[in-house]
């Protein structure tokens, strides 16, 4: 069997912190939330995990998460670089912006080789998340010709933040929680009535979010396969989307993920949890977290040291 592996996207911490050595710490003793999710993945089985870091990031995470991580599981590191592509293809002239996860993902292609889960750096996705993700990916069949990716499904109420509205990617399944489609919401917030909506969009009017829907937090899990279609749908990406807008347009996991399951190449599983997520979404988001954190460490969920 192949044992999975954890990919972490971290090449934006720099960009959005202020660096990393600025990352403010949410644990009894400095830890940064990402410490949170490498500690549970450890404790769900995984035992390797690749950082998609920026080259300027090495030192400072090296010395940091990177040291932490170490000390339980093999760390390897990638950098997410604008001419990290497919043979044959360059960026745009003056592109500074970066090509989007699905490009993030694509950058380890050459070092994993076993079924994965992705994660974001800066979100504290729980113990029950990586429990059920690594035990899909551990029951992959290799010579699969679909591609049996999953996600992991929040319920929409479980990821909200008082202090303003969030982006979530809202899942519909079927009957065997295979996902169907997934929208992206980028403005949902609980009204002063208790109601969950989301804004309009453009010419789309808004609406509501039943409780209970589920919601990504882009934890998603996928065969090693899926990195050899990345290369394919890059290629299609550059061809098509990147023409209309060089210096915006970006290559998301979702998007990527639609992609293979209209074409019958995959299916994606909805693994629902009922995990609460927690995150820095704005800076008045801290004193929640920490809070949070520090009870779970009283009841002993997690070490007072990492």
């Amino acid at each position: 069997m192949d044992t999975p592996i954890l990919v972490v996207m971290a090449a934006g911490m720099g960009s959005r912190y202020g660096g990393l050595k600025q990352i403010d710490p949410v644990g009894p003793s400095g830890q940064m939330i990402l410490d949170y999710s490498v500690y549970d993945a450890y404790r769900a089985g995984f035992r390797r995990v690749v950082f998609i870091i920026k080259p300027e990031l090495r030192e400072a995470f090296e010395s940091t998460i990177g040291a932490r991580a170490a000390r339980r599981m093999q760390v390897d590191y990638v950098y997410q670089l604008p001419d990290k592509l497919p043979a044959g293809l360059t960026a745009p002239e003056g592109r500074v912006k970066p090509l989007g996860t699905g490009h993030a993902v694509y950058c380890v292609h050459n070092v994993v080789d076993a079924p994965f889960a992705v994660i974001n750096a800066d979100d504290f996705y729980g113990a029950d998340a990586f429990q059920q993700i690594f035990t899909y990916l551990s029951g992959i069949d290799r010579m699969d010709p679909v591609h049996r990716c999953c996600v992991i499904g929040y319920k929409v109420e479980n990821t909200l933040t008082e202090n303003g509205s969030v982006a979530r990617g809202v899942c519909a399944t079927d009957a065997e929680g295979r996902l169907t489609s997934i929208v992206e919401r980028t403005k949902i917030y609980r009204d002063d009535r208790g109601v969950i909506r989301y804004e309009a969009e453009g010419k789309e009017p808004g609406g509501i979010i039943r409780e209970g829907t589920p919601v990504s937090m882009n934890l998603w899990g996928f065969p090693a396969g899926y990195l050899d279609e990345l290369e394919v749908m890059l290629r299609d990406f550059f061809a098509n989307r990147l023409q209309q807008d060089p210096m915006k347009a970006e290559l998301y996991l979702p998007s990527t993920v639609d992609w293979l399951t209209r074409a019958g190449r995959a299916t994606a599983q909805v693994l629902t949890t009922d995990a609460r997520w927690f995150g820095v979404t704005y800076r008045e988001d801290k004193p929640t977290v920490v809070a949070a954190i520090a009870d779970m460490t009283k009841a002993g969920a997690y070490p007072h040291e990492m």
